[in-house]
């Protein structure tokens, strides 16, 4: 009996019908992969959570996501809070401290250079302490400032709060944190992107008059000379040569 070898035509079919079931199985395997891969690239981001622009080896706060102006993921205290509402009262107590740090930077220096003169043309007692410093906590002098001043400065502060109160009821969604509705001199852009960039410039140097004032305290405490005499080249007109 001889065997039966399939024609042509029947060899033909068998191939077709080959190509056929690997063409069906490889398109029943290809979404399965696909998908597998999509789950470890997925996987692999929520491993890598995105790392802090401030501490690139922290990740960073899950509040902190760039939108307000100065915010580079840095918080390793979590200061912001659990909610966007208590981040943003950090803010703005945040820009109240940098204005009024910004102030003191400049004051606390240039009491320490004026004060006696301007005292002595007034006919008044000078206010700094007996080594010439700017009164303070730590430096002691604060019984020489006269009890109208800060009737004056507690005054003062009031009406800036009851105005910044006012000014968020007013504008709603549209209120921007720090706005107590004072800006004489127009200075504050109207374009989204010049108010985004003089917000970083307010807050950048902001932050940089805490420093600065943290360090004339603690600088004047530990060596009880003027912070102008410690640093004349910053303060005195040549360096203090003149």
């Amino acid at each position: 009996n001889r065997p039966n070898i399939p024609t042509k035509p029947q060899l033909n079919t068998m191939k077709l019908a080959v190509l056929s079931t690997a063409a069906v199985s490889a398109a029943a395997f290809a979404p399965a992969a696909q998908q597998s891969a999509a789950h470890s690239s997925t996987a692999l981001n929520m491993a890598e959570p995105e790392k802090s622009q401030a501490l690139p080896f922290a990740p960073r706060p899950e509040l902190l996501d760039g939108t307000l102006p100065g915010d580079v993921g840095f918080d390793p205290f979590g200061f912001a809070g659990d909610d966007k509402a208590s981040l943003m009262n950090q803010r703005e107590a945040e820009i109240k401290h940098a204005r009024l740090a910004m102030l003191a930077a400049a004051g606390w220096p240039l009491a320490e250079l004026w004060d006696k003169s301007l005292a002595s043309a007034m006919g008044l007692q000078p206010a700094l302490t007996s080594t010439g410093e700017s009164p303070s906590i730590l430096n002691g002098g604060l019984d020489k400032i006269d009890v109208e001043y800060w009737i004056m400065v507690v005054a003062l502060a009031g009406i800036f709060e009851i105005q910044s109160k006012l000014t968020k009821d007013e504008k709603g969604k549209n209120y921007v944190a720090g706005d107590c509705g004072f800006d004489p001199l127009g200075l504050f852009p109207e374009d989204k992107a010049g108010q985004m960039e003089m917000q970083l410039k307010e807050i950048k140097n902001g932050r940089v008059a805490m420093m600065a004032i943290t360090g004339y305290a603690i600088q004047e405490a530990l060596y009880r000379t003027p912070v102008t005499e410690q640093t004349p080249l910053f303060f005195k007109l040549g360096g203090g040569m003149f």
